[in-house]
């Protein structure tokens, strides 16, 4: 059992294919199948059914898969503790963050970071907050940069960095945008042009996916105001959120941050919402010079 048949047995259990992990990791087909083969004969045991085009791990192959995570990060984390420890930070440091965090709020800090530290290797994954949570949970990446979650699991730090609050959106020519107009002509200050929440459940929304936090804080604040919503479409992107609300498909919930003149806050009687962005390790675990580097450069937290 070596180190690259550990890697090839993990690409092929990620990508569900042979063919797609030969690509990940720049071999041939032949060799990676040659590497499982070699792993199965070792181990005595079949770590893949391969049910015509499908590819399924096996009860053992899964239990070897816990085990080779680990190794193979162990592996890579003295590899870089090595590599760091002479007077420059180098070696690989692999994170994650979420693509909104990533578009908006990361350029700046990866172009400072690779200034200071050009010998470090970065290995960027784009991920959902929530499966980059799980990926530093459990070993596979070092730091994740994402929304933090509401609550922590015990091997996890989190960190704030960024408040982040949250605004209910629409079009500018949105029924919702029209009455808040509406009240504030007639109230004539923005403080009393708020609508009542209800009238978001006569309107479709365009929301989050299901079990992202995003749209846990939407419906933690909707919930006490019992309200039947109707959802006209759901994504991963609040990018995507903001052009379909754009066109007028429905009302959305965004950072305030995002607010231009495509998409108008629609302002409500007793709703607040607010995330919060930051970065999450695993607790047990030692950062590498790159990772404490990078942690260094992040802004001090700020409340918006």
């Amino acid at each position: 059992m070596d180190t690259l048949a550990l890697e090839s047995f993990v690409a092929v259990a990620d990508e569900a294919s042979f063919s797609r992990a030969a690509e990940k990791l720049y071999v041939t087909q032949p060799a990676i199948s040659k590497r499982i083969a070699g792993l199965e004969e070792d181990l005595g045991v079949a770590l893949f059914d391969r049910l015509g085009r499908n590819l399924q791990v096996t009860e053992a192959g899964a239990s070897l898969l816990v085990s080779a995570r680990r190794i193979l990060a162990d592996i890579q984390a003295s590899r870089d503790a090595i590599l760091s420890l002479g007077d420059n930070v180098a070696g690989r440091l692999r994170l994650a963050t979420s693509h909104h965090i990533g578009i908006h709020r990361l350029p700046p800090i990866l172009k400072a970071f690779t200034q200071q530290h050009p010998a470090v290797e970065l290995d960027l994954l784009f991920l959902d907050s929530e499966l980059a949570i799980d990926k530093v949970a459990n070993g596979d990446i070092e730091l994740a940069i994402v929304t933090l979650p509401e609550t922590n699991a015990p091997s996890l730090t989190s960190t704030l960095v960024w408040d982040d609050p949250l605004v209910i959106v629409a079009a500018p020519d949105h029924p919702l945008a029209k009455g808040s107009e509406q009240l504030a002509t007639q109230a004539k200050t923005e403080q009393l042009a708020a609508q009542a929440v209800s009238v978001l459940a006569h309107h479709p929304a365009v929301l989050p996916s299901r079990n992202t936090i995003t749209r846990r804080i939407l419906f933690n604040a909707l919930a006490s105001h019992a309200l039947p919503i109707q959802t006209a479409l759901e994504t991963n992107y609040l990018e995507t959120i903001k052009m379909l609300v754009s066109v007028g498909l429905g009302w959305g919930v965004l950072p305030a941050s995002m607010l231009d003149n495509s998409v108008v806050e629609i302002p409500l009687k007793g709703l607040s919402m607010r995330r919060q962005l930051g970065h999450v390790v695993r607790t047990e675990r030692t950062l590498s010079r790159a990772g404490n580097a990078l942690i260094d450069i992040l802004p001090p937290s700020t409340f918006d």
